[in-house]
Formats: C-alpha cells, structure tokens, sequence
C-alpha cells in the first residue's frame, strides 16, 4: 500500500456500511476479505477494501452464502468464475420469477372485491400460473 494512499480504521470501514467490526474481522478469517496492512498494530483498509465489501454485501443480498462468495472472489480462471456466477445468476433468475408471481397475487389482493379472496376467480387463475 502507498503511503500517500488514504486509509480507514476497521471502524471508520465498518460504519461505512453499517457493519459491526468484527464482521470484517471475521471475513478476513474465512478468506473473503484480504487481511489489512497493519500500521502501529492497527488494520488499515483502503479502496480496495471498500470495493471487496461491496462486492461481499451485494453478493450476500442475491442470496449467496459466504462460502459461494468465497468461492467466487478466490476463482482465477475467467471461465471458471462466469461458469460460477451463471448458476448463481440462473438461481436469481428463478427467485426473481417467484417473486413476480408472488407480488402479482398480492397487487390483485390489495384490489379485489370479492368477499373471499380464495373464492375469486381471477385470484385462482393467477394462483395456477404462480
């Protein structure tokens, strides 16, 4: 790291994103995070840091589990890694579709009439292609 290029605390990082620090330090101990450059005994992080905690809380809201995020960010081979990310990217697709379904039963609830739902026809025509 240059000495010229600006640092953070763990806890200016931490705060940043709204994470507790010992999140960060945990990423570090499972690999997801490279370990900072220590100045005085303290970690430093830098750009690089704030661009692989993003990467890890982006990665993390698709529903990835650490150790697929890991196993992601530590992928060398380009055709390895798209390989990686177009089964994760299939399982978004998937999810994004159950959601569709899912938002379209409750936009035709909050605007039915009917006095039972359930008993609705467009509700149930809507149920069978959920």
């Amino acid at each position: 790291m240059k000495s010229s290029e600006a640092t953070m605390r763990i806890g200016e990082l931490a705060e940043r994103f709204d994470l507790a620090p010992h999140v960060l330090r945990h990423w570090e101990s499972v690999g997801l995070l490279s370990p900072a450059d220590r100045i005085n005994g303290r970690r430093r992080y830098t750009h690089d840091h704030v661009v692989r905690v993003v990467t890890i809380l982006r990665a993390k809201a698709a529903g990835m589990s650490l150790d697929q995020i890991r196993e992601v960010l530590t992928r060398t081979g380009r055709a390895e890694r798209q390989a990686l990310l177009q089964r994760h990217h299939a399982e978004l697709e998937r999810r994004l579709a159950e959601i569709a379904a899912s938002k379209a039963l409750i936009e035709h609830l909050m605007e039915c009439t009917a006095d039972d739902f359930a008993q609705c026809p467009v509700y149930r025509r809507l149920t069978e292609t959920a």
